[in-house]
């Protein structure tokens, strides 16, 4: 895999607090998709997720099942997604994840899906229902022929051995769930599985890590951070997203919630 990868330039210039937002496309509205990605960029976001929606989400708690039911009723689809992101290279850098459910990426063909990720920049996929054989047997090729990093999940229930296989098979950085939880908010840092991190990074891991679920605000980041390379927010923002305010404001006074200006 080449290193041109925008991920793994990301790890290479950045080892430590990187701050990657996850947010669900045609979220509020369905043409907030670049506007939003746009702004998080430019308010110092390191990476972004862009969530998929999907009817039948097994891993999303609340805030972000509540987003994908009104994003898909707004018109979200994979292929509106796409035409949303046509043009989305002329102005935003850093690096782009596609997250969601393995079912319609299968529906819209798993080829052309991987395709069009390479046509538009995408440069990773999160597919939390994909089990590791199933890709290694079926889509690997695929994935690397269009240039996509596939994000792998670990938890605290998942063996040393089984995370070292997952360390084998990845690409990029290593998604650690960190609770056993769906998605969701955590106001304190003490809601964490220590261990679980210390477990983890014991392992030397060849891969990076960020921890998402749960990291909510400055504490929960910061904490999140002294365990790995950076963290992932999702519910909260999409929380955020929800305020009578412009897009930008909105967008602007969370970051500085989380993230001390640079």
């Amino acid at each position: 895999m080449s290193t041109q990868n925008r991920i793994n330039q990301l790890f290479e210039k950045k080892q430590n607090n990187i701050f990657s937002v996850y947010f669900t496309a045609g979220y509020p509205d369905l043409n907030d998709t670049v506007p939003t990605i746009q702004l998080l960029e430019q308010n110092g976001a390191d990476l972004i997720e862009i969530g998929m929606p999907f009817s039948d989400p097994v891993a999303d708690g609340p805030v972000i099942q509540q987003s994908s039911t009104v994003a898909l009723k707004n018109g979200m689809s994979i292929k509106k997604l796409f035409e949303q992101l046509e043009n989305i290279r002329e102005s935003v850098n850093i690096p782009l994840i596609l997250m969601g459910y393995v079912n319609p990426v299968m529906q819209y063909g798993v080829e052309a899906f991987c395709q069009k990720c390479q046509e538009v920049g995408i440069d990773g996929l999160i597919i939390p229902d994909l089990p590791l054989n199933v890709y290694q047997e079926e889509y690997q090729t695929l994935f690397e022929k269009y240039g996509l990093h596939n994000i792998l999940l670990i938890t605290p229930q998942t063996s040393d051995e089984r995370i070292q296989e997952i360390d084998n098979a990845s690409s990029g950085f290593i998604y650690m769930v960190s609770s056993s939880s769906t998605t969701g908010i955590k106001n304190k840092a003490s809601d964490f599985h220590v261990d679980y991190f210390e477990r983890v990074n014991q392992l030397s891991l060849k891969n990076p890590r960020l921890i998402g679920f749960g990291i909510s605000n400055r504490e929960t980041f910061d904490n999140a951070c002294k365990y790995a390379a950076g963290a992932i927010i999702g519910s909260a923002f999409v929380k955020a997203l929800d305020q009578k305010l412009t897009l930008e404001e909105r967008i602007s006074g969370f970051v500085k919630t989380v993230v001390s200006p640079a």
